[in-house]
Formats: C-alpha cells, structure tokens, sequence
C-alpha cells in the first residue's frame, strides 16, 4: 500500500529516527499533502498483468493508451519503462546512483505498474518519504532535491516519462541526507 511519511529535515537518522510529523497511507491524505508542496500524485489502474519476460516495447504497449494522456499535452514526448528485479546484474550499482540525492533540470514522472520504490523529496525543511507502488503515478518537478530507494531485492516496473529525449539525467547536490533516513530493506 503507497504510504507518506513526513519528518523534518534535521531530526531523522538512520539509527534512531525521531517521529513523522506525518504519516497515512490514504491515497487521497498523500495526494493532498504532496500536492500542497507542489508534488503531482495519483492513482491509475495498472490494468495488464505483465509476464516477467515482457520486453520494454511490450511495456509500453501494454500501457499505451495512459502514455497517450500523459503525452497528450506534449510536455512529455519521450517516454520508456524500467524493470528492476533482484536478479537483475546492474541492481547494486543502480541502487547506489538513485540513493545520493540529485535534482533534474525536468520533471520526473513515474507510473508504477509493477511493485514499488520509495521517493524521497527534500522539500525545504521536511524530508517526505512516498512509498509508491502499483497504480501509483507522481510527477515530481524539475529542481527538486531527492533520492529514490528500490531496496536491496528490488521488484518494480514503471513506466517513465521525460521532456528530455536524452532521458534521465541527475545533477547530484553532494548533500549526503539520504543516509541519516530509513531505507527500504
């Protein structure tokens, strides 16, 4: 079940974290509190059950009809799907680039259609901590500051979205946050 967690910035560390300020794992209750610091979350139905061979071409087949509403207004021409699974070869490497906190100079939009991951937004004083899983879709804007964990077994699939045709690209803020909060297992 998707899941908000929000702690001050200062206060959290990965061996004694002090309480959230919040906490709900209400899919309306997320979407109020994130939207209210300029966070898009919603929930669609990840209607296909995708075979653990499906390519990424099959992905997005699957998904073509919610890829055409998001790139409907053009903002988003470039799309692809991740599949992450803890047999995957480059797991360890790629869950160690996502954890150190980074912004993007576009808007990262993520639909999970498959398992979960755990966004992290450092949003001025508050660290919010989104548990995303299937059916979840956050849209998370250019230059904020953040961190995503897949877990050590990761098992996710999620289809993204860019306004960049080059993809995914980080500018890494050197801040080592991510390290004093909890981390999936």
């Amino acid at each position: 079940m998707s899941r908000l967690s929000i702690h001050p910035e200062g206060s959290t560390n990965a061996t004694s974290p002090a309480e959230p300020l919040l906490e709900s794992d209400d899919p309306a209750v997320i979407k109020v509190e994130l939207a209210k610091r300029g966070i898009a979350f919603q929930r669609w139905p990840a209607k296909v059950k995708l075979d653990q061979n499906s390519s990424e071409s099959d992905i997005l087949a699957a998904y073509a009809v919610e890829i055409a509403r998001v790139q409907a207004d053009g903002r988003y021409p470039t799309v692809d799907a991740i599949r992450i699974t803890p047999d995957h070869p480059d797991r360890e490497a790629l869950r160690q680039k996502f954890l150190d906190e980074h912004t993007h100079a576009e808007d990262e939009v993520r639909f999970f259609v498959e398992g979960c991951g755990l966004f992290c937004l450092h949003i001025g004083a508050e660290v919010l901590q989104v548990l995303c899983e299937q059916n979840d879709c956050i849209n998370v804007p250019a230059g904020t500051r953040h961190w995503f964990d897949m877990g050590s077994k990761p098992q996710f699939c999620a289809v993204r979205f860019f306004d960049n045709p080059e993809g995914w690209i980080a500018n890494f803020t050197g801040d080592a946050i991510a390290e004093r909060f909890a981390k999936l297992p």
